[in-house]
């Protein structure tokens, strides 16, 4: 179904599903929404309605996408279905999200590596804190409860891809992004060509420029996102925008 026809059947007063399967027309296979109150949908319009990859999709070739926050798969799928050479690591930490993720990037097979859990800076174990609706889960090193949510550090992710570059690092985790960008992230930026990163608030944008302090890169803005082209550490030798 595509989302004209589904809006016009609920002009029509047909009576909204639970979930439904559409396929946008970035996207090579259809892709479950669930509905009510569930964030599924915002999240469908924000990548193939308003396209806020788009100014991606001239990267030459990607290899290696890892998507940190992954939700339920579309941003995965949109970047598994425009470059078609593309392998992505796509890491979610809450089950229900991750359980949609499965069926959204099944069709792609072992071009996707799929893990439950979380990024974070070291390799350890985090207590999962969801939000008031699906896309804002965070997760927690201390915290009450009980800590159940695996974590990788990013160096972690790239081995288990076989990868020693990343072409693209796409990173949308509700705050643990302080945890990502932190000093122990050093050693790894100098192995990541773009970043594509959502940084909710002022703390976490002081965190990711300072991260980045000892690059040079192409950055812009759009609403929600901050965009790291052709990152590199300064000085270095002129390496094209990959």
């Amino acid at each position: 179904m595509t989302y004209a026809l589904f809006r016009i059947k609920l002009l029509l007063g047909f009576p909204r599903p639970a979930k439904l399967k559409m396929k946008p027309r970035q996207a090579k296979y259809p892709l479950l929404i669930r509905l009510g109150a569930s964030s599924d949908l915002d999240c469908f319009m924000e990548v193939f309605d308003a396209e806020e990859y788009r100014c991606l999709l001239d990267l030459a070739s990607p290899r290696l996408i890892l998507d940190l926050g992954a939700n339920v798969g579309y941003s995965s799928a949109f970047f598994l279905s425009c470059f078609p050479e593309a392998r992505v690591v796509a890491i979610e930490p809450d089950p229900d999200n991750f359980e949609v993720c499965r069926q959204n990037l099944a069709p792609y097979g072992d071009r996707v590596l799929l893990l439950l859990g979380a990024a974070w800076s070291h390799r350890c174990k985090l207590v999962l804190a969801r939000g008031a609706r699906e896309w804002g889960t965070q997760v927690f090193e201390k915290s009450e409860g009980v800590p159940t949510v695996e974590a990788w550090a990013v160096p972690s992710l790239m081995e288990m891809a076989g990868a020693s570059e990343i072409d693209l690092l796409k990173v949308d985790v509700e705050c643990s992004e302080l945890r990502i960008f932190d000093e122990n992230s050093a050693a790894w930026l100098p192995k990541v060509r773009n970043i594509c990163v959502e940084l909710h608030d002022p703390e976490c944008e002081e965190v990711f420029r300072r991260a980045i302090q000892d690059f040079d890169c192409t950055l812009s803005a759009g609403s929600e996102l901050t965009y790291c082209r052709n990152l590199r550490p300064k000085n270095a030798v002129g390496a094209g925008d990959r």
